[in-house]
């Protein structure tokens, strides 16, 4: 019987992950859409490897090794897979399901109580990842659009700390209950809120980089009429719009958005699916913290039994 190892990466596993280079997958959308991974994604994340915040394991079967790699800061609930490799077909399942439970052991003694990824669902790892306690709670396309150059049609504004009530209001409105804990951003995106009468309508979180930008809206059901408006003024007020392609990421609870992407001349680059791994049951209760949208899960009382085995979502397959 072959022996498993799993442990966090060390300085001495550098050059391993460099080995990998181009050989793995991105997890995490906001980071492939706006960096330019070309190169092979183990060129950025090995600078990654000891970032405050970014966290890097292995795991080794015989002589198969995989690594992954997931962010978690202390403020957030979820930590969130950035990177595993290399390809699934190189290694056995063994070596991959020792790299997941690692990745979940680890991410909760750090205090998350979920692990996420968004995956392309035509991808090989996405069932070794339902294998391994990940269900998918939604799936996303990704809209492309050549840079453009557009006119602020609406007063967006950037978001400030007095903006959070109404932010979570309009997050409760627009994303199904059981999918709030996953679908409230928590990266390093940046956000344009949209009023009607003080009322917070619209909330478009934003990300640039060099290689694109991303956006992710949340809109009301009520200013339907105007989402092609808010969207082109949000991209208006990003400068980076019109230098690099831009991407719209469209959750399944606001699928309307793709008639409206595709108007404004959008195309689909992507079909993927957020999955989650729950680490411990909880209950979500809403905290505000200055400047960024944030929430606390507290432990339930009783945590048995395990929540992936009787109150998640439904896998959408």
């Amino acid at each position: 019987m072959r022996k498993t190892e799993s442990r966090a990466m060390t300085l001495t596993d550098v050059p391993m992950l460099r080995r990998y280079q181009g050989r793995g997958v991105i997890l995490d959308t906001e980071l492939h859409m706006t960096h330019d991974l070309s190169a092979g994604p183990t060129s950025y994340l090995s600078s990654l490897l000891f970032n405050r915040g970014i966290y890097s394991y292995l795991a080794r079967t015989g002589s198969d090794e995989v690594i992954g790699q997931f962010r978690f800061k202390g403020e957030d609930v979820n930590a969130h897979l950035l990177y595993v490799g290399p390809n699934y077909d190189d290694v056995s399942e063994t070596a991959w399901l020792a790299l997941m439970d690692v990745l979940a052991r680890e991410a909760g003694r750090l205090g998350a109580h979920a692990l996420t990824a968004t995956i392309d669902v035509n991808s090989p790892l996405f069932e070794i990842m339902r294998r391994t306690r990940f269900a998918c709670y939604m799936r996303q396309r990704i809209w492309q659009h050549a840079p453009m150059q557009a006119e602020a049609v609406l007063p967006l504004t950037e978001e400030t700390s007095s903006d959070q009530i109404g932010i979570m209001a309009l997050m409760c409105h627009t994303i199904p209950t059981l999918q709030q804990s996953v679908a409230i951003p928590a990266g390093e995106g940046q956000g344009l809120v949209y009023r009607v009468q003080q009322q917070v309508e619209a909330y478009v979180v934003f990300t640039e980089g060099h290689h694109g930008v991303y956006l992710l809206p949340f809109i009301h059901l009520d200013v339907v009429p105007q989402a092609q408006a808010i969207l082109r003024s949000a991209v208006a007020l990003i400068p980076a719009a019109a230098r690099v392609p831009i991407y719209v990421g469209v959750r399944s609870y606001q699928g309307w958005l793709d008639r409206v992407l595709e108007e404004m001349g959008f195309n689909p680059v992507a079909e993927q699916a957020v999955m989650v791994r729950q680490i411990a049951a909880g209950v979500r209760h809403v905290a505000f913290t200055r400047g960024k949208i944030n929430s606390k899960l507290e432990p339930a009382h009783r945590v048995t039994p395990p929540y992936w085995s009787s109150a998640r979502p439904n896998d959408e397959d």
